[in-house]
């Protein structure tokens, strides 16, 4: 068993709260709206604890639904108002959408703190996080006004009808991973990952809200941030699998752990967990480097844990379920009573007697005379098929037997599917597309998929970028005839083109490779067969043109293409 772990625990905001992820704090409206109900039992329980506004913070701008902000941002509702801030749903009248807004003075002891959070969130721009739109300070007022997704729901909803199933949960903590992991590596740190900053939207994508933000509006700090966010992902994993809260305190709408057992592995708080995301789960929330069960080391760092989920086997979606269909029911009209007089209940109808067989004299030799024809007809075809037996075998085997070994000999082999032992994205020039992602393209499942960015002219890359590709590795040099291409945009034109290449490289020129196949579709389809097998380890599918789609979640409209799935044969 792990000992319990504290560094999640151990950041404290500024003004006297109790630890942050040990207690269900009230979260800013970052994307779905909240009920009054809800803003206002969290204010008293901020009261009840102590939680007054900071030393250094001012009395919250008198502001009312109908004010406007900049001439442009009208306020609609007030759904958090805490430590000299207040958050609104607002509507941009000048784009006709929905956005949030956080509203603190100019002189809050955290304004400039703030402003500062929210524009170098702002500049990251990764679509995995809500976007921040504007931050701005104007009429001693400090404003930052983000994305608001009114499709999207809480991670605190979905884990009050009960846990996630494995592969819902399994998809959490990978998306939730990569995108810290990302933010990280550019500086920048959550501090308040709990369930309310994690959102779902329709098309099943896990979005993060308040990217430094929220920390900065509440004075949260850390001297360990990717401790802490880690911390923060493996306790939003364990409440996932269990529906429980893994620390003594209930919080987030979830029941604590017993008192004085310290922290217990998921698979031992609910049958039926998951065993490889418990031990996730226990490496992420570890400390001093304490495991579940396994010697494993403690993932400390966002990268560490994106690593051990990717060692991971893919945990796949459950089957649909078999709904088996309605017995079959014969209809009154189909049982040949339409018309009839309706027969009383419990009157059982008489079942009609057949009609009597041929009894007379010309029956008798009506049936006399078909079995004599049926009986000509059987002599006739026996002796037709024997003599024409007898001409075959007089025409000469031998003539017949050569030509079928010659048929045999020219007609083609069946082409083999070729197991796929890896891969990695292959950059010519300029920057990686979704190197993360690019094992989805050979995992069997047609939900997931690698995807290209979004261009703003096409359907040729060139000459802004030469293409984008993944490098194959078929373990050994293989004879590669064809390849089979599922993709996820249809359109004009998709071009994509087999290249051999000499080592398993992530980057260098197209040049040193050889093209020995190609092929376009407008369709989600696309099959290459190359008119002359070439014999490679490394193949290189190389993509020249994409087609024009449209806005995918939050993946905006341009030149873009994804692939779901590659297979080789040959």
């Amino acid at each position: 068993m792990a000992e319990r772990s504290t560094a999640a625990v151990d950041v404290a905001d500024n003004s006297g709260d109790k630890p942050l992820t040990a207690q269900a704090e009230q979260s800013t409206a970052d994307g779905v709206a909240q009920s009054r109900e809800r803003d206002t039992a969290d204010d008293s329980t901020a009261e009840a604890n102590g939680t007054t506004s900071p030393p250094g913070a001012t009395t919250p701008p008198e502001l009312h639904s109908g004010h406007k902000l900049a001439r442009r941002y009208r306020l609609e509702e007030c759904v958090t108002r805490l430590d000299g801030f207040s958050s609104w749903r607002a509507v941009d009248e000048k784009l006709r959408r929905a956005v949030g807004v956080h509203v603190l003075p100019s002189d809050h002891a955290r304004g400039r703190s703030v402003l500062a959070a929210a524009r170098s969130a702002a500049l990251l721009g990764d679509p995995r996080f809500v976007q921040v739109l504007d931050a701005v300070e104007e009429n001693d007022l400090v404003y930052v006004v983000h994305e608001w997704l009114p499709d999207a729901t809480e991670l605190t909803t979905l884990l009050a009808s009960g846990p996630l199933e494995a592969h819902d949960a399994y998809q959490l903590v990978s998306q939730v991973t990569q995108a810290m992991a990302a933010a990280h590596r550019e500086g920048l740190a959550h501090l308040r990952l709990n369930p309310s900053a994690v959102l779902r939207t329709s098309s099943g994508q896990y979005r993060i809200r308040g990217l430094a933000v929220n920390a900065a509006l509440r004075g949260i700090s850390s001297e360990t941030p990717q401790r802490t966010d880690t911390e923060a992902i493996g306790a939003l994993l364990y409440a996932s699998l269990t529906q429980r809260w893994p620390y003594e305190n209930d919080a987030h709408g979830l029941s604590g752990l017993p008192k004085d057992v310290g922290l217990i592995p998921p698979d031992q708080v609910r049958a039926g967990v998951h065993r490889g995301l418990s031990e996730l789960a226990m490496r992420a929330l570890a400390n001093d480097g304490a495991t579940a069960s396994r010697q494993e080391p403690a993932c400390t760092t966002p990268d560490d844990l994106a690593k051990a989920i990717a060692e991971m086997p893919r945990i796949r979606p459950p089957e649909p379920a078999f709904t088996a269909p309605p017995e079959y029911q014969r209809t009154t009209y189909q049982q040949g009573s339409y018309g009839r007089t309706a027969q009383p209940p419990g009157v059982t109808q008489p079942v009609p007697a057949p009609p009597p067989p041929l009894q007379s004299r010309t029956g008798r030799a009506l049936k006399w005379a078909v079995s004599a024809l049926l009986i000509a007809a059987l002599g006739l075809g026996s002796w037709q098929l024997a003599d024409a037996l007898m001409d075959r075998g007089n025409s000469g085997d031998s003539s017949t037997t050569k030509t079928t070994d010659g048929d045999e000999k020219n007609r083609p082999k069946p082409l083999r599917p070729i197991a796929i032992q890896g891969a990695q994205e292959f950059v010519a020039e300029g920057s990686a597309q979704d190197p993360e992602s690019v094992d989805n393209t050979f995992d069997k499942d047609p939900s997931s998929l690698w995807r290209t960015k979004t261009y703003n002219e096409g359907p040729r890359l060139a000459p802004y970028k030469p293409g984008v590709g993944i490098m194959y590795d078929l373990g050994s040099a293989k004879d590669v005839s064809a390849a089979s291409i599922k993709l996820h945009y249809s359109g004009p034109n998709t071009t994509v083109e087999l290249r051999a290449a000499d080592s398993m490289a992530s980057a260098g020129s197209v040049s040193s490779t050889e093209k020995f196949a190609e092929g376009s579709t407008s369709g989600t389809s696309l099959k290459i067969k190359a008119k002359k097998p070439a014999k490679t380890r490394y193949v290189l599918l190389w993509v020249t043109h994409v087609p024009n789609s449209g806005q995918d979640g939050y993946y905006r409209a341009g030149w873009k293409q994804a692939i779901t799935d590659v297979k080789f044969s040959g």
